[in-house]
């Protein structure tokens, strides 16, 4: 059975971590996959990307068998030739990417979820930032993405003392989107890829770029990204569609272009 499952329905790519025996934990041959995988959905029939894990699991962040094997990648490629180009990647399609955290989402595993677009979780999900507990920083974007989702004192306790965070906290703290009830977790999660899938793709590709740009720029430099982007976004068909739906009181049928 794949390391990573992989399907591309309906403009929507499914991506499935499946180590579920190990909680989806990254070994080489799972990460370089799921590089590959990721590579494929930057096609233009692809609209929206679904990332979850399969089991109880969504990703327990590296397998620690191969970080001390001595025939293993070693610290030094794990990172730079494996959790650094899957955080890169994540931010750098031109597409919307939904992380649906089906169970425990703990180091680096918690740092792609943080990666990803929206992030919306299962009742009984968690998040933990596990890293101080080996020894170790946190990777794979976290010093980033964390702060700047709950704030830098809320960041630096959860990553000094290693908290377990559920569902419901990091709704509420503001790390992730939305929470789903156990029996709507899967249906709810799938219907909010569904309508991304079916919503003018570049038009979310800019607001996307936009918002990363945000992250380091001053308020002048970003008007003036605003007014770039908003050239482009208006020069796509699905602007175009977009307003005649409107004028015409009817539903617009966005094609991504």
């Amino acid at each position: 059975m794949s390391e990573i499952l992989f399907e591309i329905n309906n403009g929507i790519a499914f991506i499935t971590l499946n180590r579920p025996e190990k909680l989806n934990a990254f070994n080489r041959s799972m990460a370089v996959l799921l590089q590959e995988k990721l590579d494929t959905c930057k096609t233009p029939n692809v609209r929206c990307v679904y990332l979850t894990g399969a089991g109880k699991g969504f990703c327990a962040g590296q397998d620690l068998e191969e970080v001390i094997d001595p025939n293993g990648p070693g610290m030094d490629k794990i990172l730079k030739e494996h959790f650094n180009p899957i955080i890169l990647q994540l931010q750098q399609l031109q597409k919307p990417v939904i992380a649906a955290v089906n169970g425990v989402a703990a180091g680096a595993g918690a740092n792609i979820a943080l990666s990803c677009d929206i992030i919306v979780a299962h009742e009984q999900a968690s998040f933990i930032q596990a890293f101080s507990k080996i020894g170790l920083i946190p990777d794979s974007g976290g010093t980033f993405f964390l702060p700047r989702l709950i704030g830098y004192q809320k960041a630096m306790a959860l990553m000094m003392l290693g908290d377990k965070i559920s569902a419901a906290e990091a709704a509420s703290m503001g790390m992730i989107y939305k929470v789903f009830s156990a029996n709507d977790f899967v249906l709810s999660s799938q219907k909010l890829a569904v309508h991304l899938s079916k919503m003018p793709t570049q038009a979310l590709a800019y607001i996307k770029q936009a918002l990363q740009a945000s992250l380091s720029q001053n308020l002048e430099t970003q008007l003036i990204l605003e007014d770039v982007l908003q050239q482009k976004a208006a020069s796509t068909h699905d602007f175009k569609e977009g307003v005649a739906a409107f004028i015409e009181k009817r539903n617009p049928h966005f094609n991504g272009n």
